[in-house]
């Protein structure tokens, strides 16, 4: 209850005005700050310093839906990360090794649900959407680096993944690490129901494929990958 009275208690006066001007011929801005007086004139007409630019910046970054916290790694960068863009509406490319994983499929693929190997993998990931690539090599890729189809259901031919009913939650704070994991997580945890697109995207047929790799310690046949006409350069923006 003390909190609410010193609310109404307190009284916020303006003390400064921000002016924005446009030109009429070449769409250039000129911004100007004016002070006010204690009876609430403007005074003062003045091209807007640095220091009261930097100010209006701090004070606008105190705003939870302005502060720029999304992607901050929690310490050194993971190795395997390839390019941040943390920006509100950012993104993140990382890259796995080759590894065993926990693979669920829709009982109508005939595929049994367990664990297998697969290759090396590209991620890109925003707030709102995925895509994966694989490689043909188990090392950190390089900008020239080509990327293959991913041999997974559920993936368009430009890399996108097609979530299903999983349901995304990304905080808008959320730190580069969990982001990572929470992706990785969201796409190992749905389940691979269809194909999307006109074909295979692997060599070969996919659903035999998995048959023999689910459940049996073989390595993932790289030369079942099928390549894309794309390079991790492309996909950096």
């Amino acid at each position: 209850m003390n909190i609410i009275n010193d609310l109404f208690k307190d009284v916020y006066r303006p003390v400064k005005v921000i002016a924005v001007y446009q030109s009429q011929l070449d769409q250039s801005f000129y911004t100007e700050s004016l002070d006010m007086d204690d009876t609430g004139q403007m005074i003062n007409p003045h091209p807007l310093s640095l220091t009261e630019a930097n100010l209006l910046a701090d004070t606008l970054n105190t705003s939870d839906e302005l502060r720029q916290d999304f992607l901050i790694s929690k310490g050194l960068l993971p190795e395997n990360i390839l390019f941040i863009n943390s920006t509100k509406d950012g993104n993140v490319i990382w890259y796995t090794p080759e590894m065993q994983v926990d693979l669920l499929f829709k009982p109508e693929l005939t595929i049994a649900d367990g664990r297998a190997n697969i290759p090396a993998l590209v991620w890109k990931a925003s707030k709102n959407s995925l895509s994966v690539y694989a490689l043909s090599c188990n090392e950190r890729p390089g900008l020239e680096t080509k990327l293959f189809y991913a041999p997974f259901f559920n993936i368009y031919t430009d890399g996108r993944v097609c979530m299903g009913n999983v349901k995304i939650n990304i905080d808008p704070k959320c730190s580069l690490e969990d982001f990572v994991e929470k992706w990785q997580g969201y796409f190992f945890a749905s389940t691979f129901s269809h194909l999307l697109g006109s074909g295979s995207p692997v060599k070969g047929n996919i659903i035999e494929l998995w048959q023999k790799l689910v459940g049996s310690k073989r390595k993932f046949p790289l030369k079942q990958l099928k390549s894309t006409s794309k390079t991790l350069k492309s996909i950096i923006r």
